[in-house]
């Protein structure tokens, strides 16, 4: 079986189905990934239909400095960020929407929930913001986190350890 470097380097000496084999690979992580920020099936698939079609147009520069799934990672993360600033507002236009806190239905506390926490993740600063979808979405280790975003291992520490202590905050969790 190919390696991503090689069939990315087939792909950029015209073999289009080096291309379809990269995402046959990787879509279902992709999906999974925007899944888990979106909690929605068909954004979750639009966001990684965009992400792809950037790297179909893009990939033909791709300078093998670091892994594909590095790469591709940080393609994610800026569709994320992207997605996550968009529809910040959107969610702040929509609170009457908002389920009936009264009712006792264990699933809509869940889901709203996890709406609550995603909007308060897309107001974080952004390198906040980037390692706290890394570690939660991806469930990336500190390591793979610094080599994708340039910052020391400790730094990503310490970002994630602020930016879950101003979710507590914001979240009121004790």
């Amino acid at each position: 079986m190919q390696n991503d470097h090689e069939l990315i380097k087939e792909y950029q000496n015209g073999d289009r189905t080096a291309f379809d084999k990269i995402v046959r690979r990787h879509l279902s992580n992709t999906i999974g990934f925007f899944f888990t920020i979106t909690g929605d099936r068909m954004s979750a698939e639009d966001l990684a239909q965009d992400v792809f079609f950037k790297l179909y147009k893009h990939l033909k520069n791709f300078r093998f400095e670091a892994s594909f799934s590095t790469f591709l990672y940080r393609v994610n993360l800026n569709a994320a960020n992207s997605w996550l600033s968009r529809n910040k507002w959107k969610n702040l236009l929509h609170l009457d929407q908002a389920p009936d806190r009264g009712a006792r239905d264990t699933e809509v506390e869940d889901e709203w929930s996890r709406k609550e926490l995603w909007d308060a993740i897309a107001k974080l600063p952004k390198k906040q913001r980037s390692v706290v979808v890394m570690r939660i979405a991806q469930e990336l280790p500190y390591k793979e986190i610094s080599e994708t975003t340039g910052m020391s291992v400790g730094t990503a520490k310490v970002n994630y350890h602020h930016a879950l202590k101003t979710l507590k905050k914001w979240l009121k969790y004790d």
